[in-house]
């Protein structure tokens, strides 16, 4: 805790407009989480540095089943991924990082005194997503786009739920992987 404070109080010291992100927070022990509270309250200085234009990003998986279950109320019904707004899941997400105890937020002081401002979620990915993600690495490799093979990589990544296959499991994450299969060999 000691070591992440002085980091964090030295780089803003030096630069003011400093961007620290945080990969991986569900997995972050919930004392060191609640140890990046100063530097985000509301203190005009903190041990003399303001740390206002600090921008704080924390990554993590938490509160993804809410955010599916969000996902697939709008598709069952009738509306699109794209109609969901921030406004319809924030609070929702907000209280299911707090409440779930899997998550380094658990009861976390930084969510209970309002220091995070916005949950930005990442929604899942649906099969038109996922073929998106298929021909931009296709692309970035230096091959032509071949369609059927586009195709087949799209159709064999595992989706969800089981029997309407709405979203992708994974995202893009093994999608260069089975890229390599069809042109590396």
């Amino acid at each position: 805790q000691d070591q992440l404070q002085s980091w964090i109080r030295g780089n803003v010291s030096i630069c003011p407009r400093s961007l620290f992100i945080f990969d991986e927070m569900d997995k972050m022990h919930a004392g060191l989480i609640d140890s990046i509270k100063p530097f985000l309250d509301y203190y005009e200085l903190l041990d003399g540095v303001s740390y206002r234009q600090a921008i704080f990003i924390f990554l993590s998986n938490a509160g993804a089943e809410k955010i599916t279950e969000v996902a697939l109320d709008f598709w069952r019904n009738g509306r699109t991924r794209e109609d969901i707004q921030l406004t319809d899941i924030q609070n929702a997400l907000s209280v299911s990082i707090f409440n779930n105890k899997n998550s380094g937020f658990w009861h976390s002081t930084l969510i209970d005194r309002n220091l995070i401002d916005y949950f930005v979620p990442f929604l899942p990915l649906e099969y038109k997503h996922v073929k998106m993600c298929v021909r931009v690495e296709i692309e970035s490799r230096g091959y032509a786009v071949d369609e059927d093979i586009l195709t087949r990589i799209a159709d064999e990544m595992t989706y969800f739920p089981r029997e309407e296959r709405i979203y992708s499991d994974k995202g893009c994450k093994t999608v260069d992987a089975k890229l390599d299969y069809y042109y590396d060999f």
